[in-house]
Order: structure tokens, then C-alpha cells, then sequence
């Protein structure tokens, strides 16, 4: 592996187990249109998924325009409420991204969530100076699993594709990384593997892996 090499984390269920604590926000949300969802409904159509698609799927409509700004907001501002007191890194990260750094890999963090829920964690953690590009949500015209977000920090980190390796955790966000022409780890946080695109490698977390193990990619 050498400097031309990029490493790709997506946030969350990635870089911190949030998944949890977006299910107990979405769940207080819901609440107030008397809906209900169960884990699988959870499972299957909230992690890794865009806000517009999420609301779009419980309400039974589209959701769209100031509409979804307003429930997006609304959500969000609840989950980092939630969340806030609770934020830490999956075990081995900050070690592995470290690691990382120390053999010159270039490190980006690519997520379909909202700048401000990223922000509130790169507050928390000792990534931000470590990321070379930092793309959310708005950063984007299209979310996963269209392959936009990595293609673009791709381009920021000045790699080309097939020299990035992404983690993810959701089925679309492993999908938007092999329609980038990515290599994929699969972070085992939200779905087992069976439930995934087949990924180069899965992890439960960071404690097992190095920058040998990816160079071997």
C-alpha cells in the first residue's frame, strides 16, 4: 500500500454504534403520528438509509421539499439530544485510524446523515484534523446506494476509485461503495453478513484489524 491509497469511513453503525439511539429518536418521533415500527422495520428500512426514504416509507407518501426539511430537522435535533451524552468510538478505531495515518493512507468520512450529526461527533472524537475529506448529506444530490458520495471523496482525496477501501455497515452503503468500483469492508454493527453484498472482509470491530490487514486488500 502506499500514499495513493485512500481508506473511506462511512459514520454511522462505522465510525460510532449511533444506530441504537437513531431508533429510540425515530421512535419518540413517530410517536406523535401514532406509528409504531417494529426492529425489522427498523432493520430494513432505516439503517443506512436517506431521511427522505425513511419518511417516505412510514408515512406511506412522499415526503419531500420544506415538508421534509422541517421532519428532518425535527428528527435530527432529537437524535443528537439523545445522543450526545453517549458518543465513543467503536472499539479499536482511533488506534486503527491512527495506525493508518502514521503510513500516510489519506482518510475520509462519507455519510448520508445531516453535517450537524457528523459535526457533533468529529467534536467528540480525534478525527477531524485526521480526515482529508468530510463529506454529509448535503453534500450530495444523490444518497446511497447511489455511488455519488464515495465517487466525490474519491475525487477530494485525489484517488482513484479502485484504490479506496470504504467500511460500511448498511446494505446500501455497501452497495454505493462496489458502484463506486471500491473495495468494501463490511462493519458488522447493524447486519450480519448473510444480510450484506458480499464485502472483501468483515469486521465486528476495529481491535483485530491494521494497516497490514487492508494493504493485503
Amino acid at each position: 500500500m502506499n500514499k495513493e491509497t485512500a481508506v473511506i469511513f462511512d459514520m454511522d453503525g462505522v465510525i460510532c454504534h449511533t444506530n441504537p439511539y437513531h431508533s429510540l429518536a425515530f421512535r419518540e418521533f413517530f410517536a406523535k403520528w401514532n406509528l409504531s415500527p417494529t426492529e425489522e422495520e427498523f432493520a430494513e428500512h432505516m439503517f443506512g438509509k436517506s431521511n427522505s426514504y425513511i419518511l417516505s416509507h412510514f408515512f406511506n407518501r412522499p415526503v419531500s421539499g420544506e415538508e421534509l426539511t422541517v421532519l428532518e430537522n425535527e428528527k435530527e435535533a432529537l437524535f443528537r439530544k439523545i445522543y450526545e451524552p453517549y458518543i465513543e468510538p467503536i472499539a479499536g478505531l482511533i488506534d486503527f485510524i491512527n495506525e493508518l495515518k502514521e503510513h500516510h493512507v489519506k482518510l475520509g468520512v462519507a455519510t448520508s446523515a445531516p453535517f450537524e450529526n457528523l459535526d457533533l461527533i468529529l467534536k467528540k472524537l480525534p478525527l477531524r484534523d485526521k480526515m482529508s475529506s468530510i463529506l454529509a448529506s448535503e453534500d450530495v444530490k444523490k444518497h446511497k446506494p447511489n455511488p455519488e458520495v464515495y465517487l466525490k471523496s474519491a475525487h477530494n482525496l485525489g484517488v482513484p476509485p479502485e484504490r479506496c477501501i470504504v467500511f460500511e455497515d448498511s446494505y446500501s452503503g455497501v452497495t454505493a461503495a462496489l458502484n463506486a468500483g471500491m473495495k468494501v469492508v463490511g462493519v458488522l454493527t447493524s447486519h450480519t453478513a448473510v444480510e450484506l453484498p458480499p464485502c472483501s472482509l468483515y469486521i465486528n470491530d476495529y481491535m483485530d484489524i491494521s494497516y497490514e490487514t487492508i494493504s493485503n486488500l
